[in-house]
């Protein structure tokens, strides 16, 4: 049975760890090569992909720099001639901070990783997909936090919030090219970057924003991801999936 990404090159940002690890050893197993680029080292997520009889590279990026962002897209052509689908997943949190309390330069370095950093990527991405002039899938990673106000989160929630727009735009200028731009939304998702103890009031605080009472697990969040970069998808483009419990049923 032919897999849903058979032989598809798959360049994923953030892919050392969390969501952008999980994206990556899913579209392996359905059959994906994989550019798995982070400032970390990639050796443990490209072991996996590696035993799931697949081809992967690391490329060290950081996605405030076009250059870097670029190179990234360069080395996926370099090792496997061309680039199908990206998973644009690198981001950061910051602390807990009231807009009034917040330093310029935190919320400026949130939104160049989270929002500026999503465009750079997925920027580069579209255009050697316009090159190639076979269309492709983009899936920027939002968060439900994007939709939803949270006190002491502002650089977060505003940055995610123009991930959203960005997705939407992007998808409406790409539109006739073929080039399809979702986002995914996550909402409370158990990786390095929020991992609470279950008996802490910030844990409890959000489980009550979430109907089904749980955290969602990286996998969850991929196979959201691969919805949209399969061909499952192929008429779905500036949309936003959340896989976040239930958070928007009211």
């Amino acid at each position: 049975m032919r897999k849903r990404l058979t032989d598809k090159i798959a360049v994923i940002t953030g892919g050392a760890s969390g969501i952008g690890q999980a994206c990556a050893i899913r579209f392996a197993e359905e059959g994906a090569d994989i550019v798995v680029a982070d400032l970390n080292p990639c050796d443990a997520t490209i072991g996996m992909i590696e035993a799931l009889g697949r081809r992967a590279v690391g490329v060290a990026v950081d996605t405030t720099s076009d250059a870097d962002c670029q190179n990234m897209v360069d080395e996926a052509v370099r090792h496997f001639g061309r680039a199908d689908i990206g998973v644009m997943s690198a981001g950061l949190l910051h602390a807990p901070q009231t807009i009034v309390g917040l330093d310029t330069a935190e919320f400026q370095k949130i939104l160049n990783v989270n929002l500026t950093g999503v465009m750079r990527s997925a920027r580069a991405l579209a255009g050697q997909m316009l090159k190639q002039g076979k269309g492709g899938s983009i899936v920027n990673i939002a968060s439900s936090a994007g939709h939803i106000p949270i006190a002491g989160s502002g650089s977060y929630c505003v940055s995610k919030a123009g991930v959203i727009m960005l997705t939407k735009v992007m998808a409406m200028e790409l539109a006739q090219s073929g080039v399809r731009v979702n986002a995914v939304g996550p909402g409370f998702t158990a990786t390095p970057m929020w991992n609470p103890a279950t008996d802490s009031e910030e844990h409890r605080w959000a489980m009550d924003l979430t109907p089904m009472r749980r955290s969602g697990t990286p996998r969850e969040q991929a196979d959201a991801c691969l919805y949209l970069a399969s061909d499952e998808s192929s008429f779905v483009t500036g949309q936003v999936l959340f896989p976040a419990g239930g958070q928007f049923t009211g």
